[in-house]
């Protein structure tokens, strides 16, 4: 059974700092391309940051370049997002998504979310 279980989100202070995590497990991890994504209300979900299968190659949003960075561990089968200098407009759910393509077959697997509140 795929799952992805995103952990470490919460309420924090502007200019503050939080780590996500997700866990993957029903599926070859390290063949997968990792993303973050974030949904805040009344808004589209938007793509915060990716990561290829092996980390050669990281891509973030303009919003959070400087200020977000993901990583992965495939011997843990985990992703992180760590995120500094918080600011309320990262207010949203915070989604993990793990996708291969092979030939015209696209496998696409996400978490339930995480909650991430960034207020005074």
């Amino acid at each position: 059974q795929v799952q992805l279980v995103e952990s470490g989100g919460g309420l924090v202070q502007p200019g503050g700092s939080l780590r996500l995590s997700c866990a993957a497990s029903g599926f070859t991890f390290s063949n997968y391309a990792m993303s973050w994504y974030r949904q805040a209300p009344g808004k589209e979900r938007e793509l915060v940051a990716s990561i290829t299968s092996t980390a050669v190659s990281t891509n973030y949003a303009d919003s959070v370049k400087g200020r977000f960075t993901i990583s992965r561990d495939n011997a843990k089968n985990t992703v992180y997002l760590q995120m500094n200098s918080l600011k309320p407009e990262d207010t949203a759910v915070y989604y993990c998504n793990g996708r291969r393509e092979v030939g015209i077959r696209i496998n696409n697997h996400w978490g339930q979310g995480t909650q991430v509140t960034v207020s005074s």
